[in-house]
């Protein structure tokens, strides 16, 4: 009975994360760049349960013959196994902003280990000195003049500079050049490849790093890359607002329905100490 209590309190679990990820993939269906979360719950191994038991063998000294009984397979519970980001590409949409940059993917390069297509990113400086990576085009111009995403992280050029403006005045062709108002090159944006973007460590606010925090290499160049930016466009979230809700309120059913066998054992436990214990 104890251990349907507790495999029961898996599903509940997983359900409730599930619930989670579901809530956040909405609450970012408006925000730039966005890649919604995929989820995947599967069942841990099943234990194979047997029972101990002994024959007595009547000899002069008596032998117990011991054996094995198997009474069956025990499911252990369900469990989150991991969750990973949708990289499809967002629809486009205008703003009218000068600094604003849609990135959009041409042909990728499939990975062979992984069969995943390969993504682009913009470059972007963390704190440390370190790059993160993203999808969000959404730049503006610090107090300095240089080019900085909505959390101040510094945008980087295809050398990994930074880029500095005398002002806002620019405009971003499709390669990703960038020009004055004096029709002057000053620039051109960063942009890094993953051929399995899956590896990549998903960070708040849209920033992906990789696992051992080196570089991408640049875009620029690769075999089989394509793609090219719109300027004053943005990409939008993938986020299938209509779908993420349907699968929420299936997985507030199931916990629902975990909920309610949770609540069954309780009974039973509560009789069989309250009850049966009075024998």
């Amino acid at each position: 009975m104890f251990k349907g209590f507790y495999t029961v309190a898996t599903g509940m679990v997983a359900q409730q994360r599930k619930t989670e990820i579901l809530t956040n993939n909405m609450a970012n269906a408006s925000t730039p760049g966005f890649k919604s979360d995929q989820t995947t719950i599967r069942s841990f191994p099943d234990m194979l349960m047997s029972a101990v038991s002994s024959t007595n063998i009547p000899t002069e000294k008596g032998f117990a013959l011991k054996k094995l009984d198997t009474i069956g397979a025990l499911n252990a519970g369900v469990y989150l196994q991991e969750t990973m980001p949708n990289q499809a590409q967002g629809q486009i949409f205008s703003t009218g902003l000068t600094t604003d940059v849609a990135l959009i993917n041409g042909n990728m390069p499939t990975d062979a280990a992984s069969g995943n297509a390969g993504q682009v990113f913009f470059r972007l400086e963390n704190e440390n000195g370190t790059e993160s990576y993203t999808r969000n085009g959404n730049f503006t111009m610090d107090g300095q003049g240089n080019l900085v995403n909505p959390m101040g992280l510094y945008v980087l050029d295809a050398s990994g500079n930074r880029m500095q403006f005398a002002n806002d005045n620019i405009r971003i062709d499709s390669t990703g050049a960038i020009f004055d108002e004096n029709n002057a090159q000053v620039g051109t944006l960063g942009v890094a490849f993953s051929n399995n973007p899956d590896v990549l460590v998903k960070r708040d606010n849209g920033l992906y790093n990789t696992i051992d925090g080196a570089g991408l290499p640049t875009a620029y160049g690769q075999a089989g890359v394509e793609f090219s930016m719109q300027h004053q466009y943005l990409e939008g979230s993938n986020v299938d607002a209509a779908r993420a809700m349907t699968e929420l309120m299936t997985a507030y059913r199931a916990f629902e329905a975990n909920q309610k066998v949770l609540q069954a054992y309780d009974k039973s436990m509560d009789k069989a100490v309250n009850e049966i214990g009075r024998v």
